[in-house]
């Protein structure tokens, strides 16, 4: 049988529709009582919820600044909360699982960065992930062939006007299916965009005339009349502009030089704190030589906190005149990324003659006494590189992380950075993370590595070695290193087998103070899980381990059972996939779906399709 609405909801019902023809009813709904003003709100579809709080006698708020107005300067602080609630109610059904659409990404983990939780405007976000979408749909329809329309007349998908009106309101006597509206009207609220070629137009900055971007992505910028649209956009937002994302760019020169001039503020100044370019490339011989604007911005850019060119097809000539900019302007940069790139030997100029820290200043000098992180993953890297590193290393006192995965560097490169490692173990360095993974390294060469490593008189955080053949005989030294009070270690694919697993074992003696580890596709067997129950009760702060594809027999999943209760409910994830004979007997899985933290599963359990195509390692 139907349910009968009440009264109340009959009422919210009508109010909707009412709202929709006119504003008449705005400042009457004001002078109801609290109870049933706060009623009202939730059942508001998106457009009303907005008229109605604009008519709000609450502030006089100009060209819709933030609502967190209200939690500094309004009495009434309540019926703001309950507007935020209705927003962030609208934005969590609209997008379940949906992030804010761009973020700089933050390779240091969001450190020093303070979050205001009060003041998160769910109604600023709402309309700005409402906008985005209209502009993905809007580039869809400009990229076919037959488009000859402006922007601003493409029409919206019904399907995402819905989301923002109701039923019973006839929406073609409106103005809310073209783009140009939808603009001028959340414009205003937009702060992360993304923008396709194909928006990179002088239109698109007059339909975004009221907005204030922070941060924009382009996509697929290649053309002069691309470029022109671009800069004519950041010229309007030079102000507020500190973040710019290229991805899938092809750019010259010419076309660098225009847009970071564009980004200068009227005082010649530029705000810009987060420059990327990733998986693009630089017309012809523009690769080999950096373009005058980019120098010039990184040279000036006093704000500039991370920079990013991943997978750009570099020269090594450019990426050494990008350090050396950096380093002559002494860049209060926190965080570079060259990954991808094939820039071998762009380092050479740093060697001087004879390794001696007693001859250098450490860290005085020419110097980048912010940088944090220094991406070289996969830049074919070889061992005569990482001797030049080292020297390079000398100019950045305070590094911390340090990635050099996928370069073949072989031990010969670990022993050339020996001397660093040396000199760092004897001061309170900050350095807390090295990525070593698919290095070509040997037994031999890690053991030398980990017995450098265990002498720093701060423990490392983190150490990534996986993915290179060490065999089991790394299984000693690998226990003795966790007894240090690394935080983070992965050894996935390193051949330790059982042995290896097993000699490991013996050598943890005291309490860890390990936090996640990574022993996946280690072939352990039935000693991955007596390692596992070696972990957890020596680990009290283990929280993450994957211990996938250990071809783990199903004898294992009662040491597993046993040592998930000795956990006592701080293991948050025991990630077991590819490890399919643990479940040959029906209702071994059920053993340990018994294990829960905060309501969510602990076990991740192998895949159906895992389960009949077991892993192979073998070459």
């Amino acid at each position: 049988m139907r349910e009968i609405p009440s009264l109340i909801t009959l009422c919210v019902g009508a109010i909707k529709t009412e709202i929709f023809c006119g504003d008449d009813i705005l400042p009457h709904l004001y002078a109801l009582p609290s109870d049933l003003f706060d009623c009202l709100l939730p059942g508001l579809p998106p457009l009303a919820l907005q008229k109605l709080q604009d008519a709000s006698p609450l502030s006089n708020l100009d060209d819709h600044e933030s609502p967190s107005y209200c939690f500094r300067n309004c009495k009434k602080r309540k019926r703001c909360v309950n507007f935020e609630m209705a927003w962030r109610t609208l934005y969590k059904s609209r997008w379940p699982d949906h992030a804010r659409q761009i973020q700089p990404v933050d390779l240091l983990a969001k450190q020093g960065m303070e979050c205001y939780e009060l003041e998160n405007d769910w109604n600023q976000m709402y309309w700005e992930a409402h906008l985005q979408n209209c502009l993905d749909a809007a580039a869809e329809i400009a990229l076919l062939p037959s488009f000859e329309d402006s922007l601003g007349e493409i029409k919206i998908p019904d399907a995402l006007i819905k989301h923002i009106t109701c039923k019973g309101v006839d929406n073609s006597k409106c103005n809310y299916s073209k783009l140009s509206y939808h603009c001028q009207q959340f414009g205003l609220y937009a702060r992360c965009m993304r923008l396709q070629n194909v928006l990179s137009v002088p239109e698109t900055s007059h339909l975004l005339r009221n907005s204030m971007l922070e941060r924009l992505e382009l996509r697929w910028i290649k053309s002069k009349e691309h470029v022109e649209g671009l800069c004519k956009l950041l010229n309007q937002n030079s102000e507020t502009i500190t973040s710019l994302e290229f991805i899938h760019c092809k750019l010259s020169s010419a076309f660098m030089n225009a847009i970071c001039d564009s980004l200068r503020t009227k005082g010649h100044q530029t705000r810009i704190q987060h420059f990327s370019i990733k998986t693009s490339s630089f017309l012809g011989k523009d690769s080999f030589t950096l373009p005058v604007g980019l120098a010039s911005l990184l040279s000036s850019a006093k704000s500039l906190k991370s920079l990013s060119f991943c997978d750009d097809r570099l020269q090594q000539n450019f990426v050494k005149m990008v350090f050396t900019t950096l380093l002559d302007a002494s860049s209060g940069i926190a965080v570079l990324d060259l990954s991808e790139n094939s820039i071998g030997g762009w380092l050479s100029h740093f060697k001087w003659g004879p390794f001696s820290y007693s001859k250098l200043s450490f860290g005085k000098d020419k110097s980048l006494k912010s940088l944090r992180m220094l991406n070289l993953r996969n830049t074919n890297l070889q061992k005569d590189d990482v001797d030049c590193l080292k020297y390079a290393l000398i100019h950045l006192p305070n590094l911390e992380i340090l990635d050099l995965s996928e370069n073949p560097i072989e031990d010969d490169g670990i022993k050339n950075l020996m001397p660093y490692f040396l000199e760092m173990s004897e001061r309170q360095t900050p350095f807390i993370d090295l990525k070593l993974e698919n290095c070509e390294l040997s037994c031999n060469g890690v053991t030398e590595l980990l017995l450098a490593l265990s002498t720093f008189k701060k423990p490392l955080n983190a150490l990534s070695i996986g993915e290179n053949e060490l065999g089991c005989k790394v299984g000693v030294p690998m226990g003795k290193f966790l007894c240090t009070g690394v935080r983070s270690l992965d050894v996935e694919d390193i051949g330790l087998g059982s042995s290896g697993l097993l000699d490991a074992c013996k050598e943890i003696v005291e309490e860890l103070k390990l936090v996640s580890i990574n022993i996946s596709k280690n072939r352990g067997g039935v000693e991955t899980a007596n390692f596992l129950s070696k972990l957890i009760s020596q680990a009290p702060e283990l929280v993450a381990v994957n211990a996938g594809y250990n071809f783990m027999p199903a004898e294992s999943l009662s040491v597993i059972c046993s040592c998930l209760n000795v956990a006592k409910g701080k293991l948050e994830q025991l990630d077991l996939s590819g490890n399919a004979f643990l479940f040959d007997q029906p209702g071994n899985e059920s053993l340990l779906s018994e294990f829960r933290i905060n309501g969510k599963p602990i076990v991740v359990l192998p895949s159906m399709a895992a389960s009949s195509t077991p892993y192979d390692d073998d070459p």
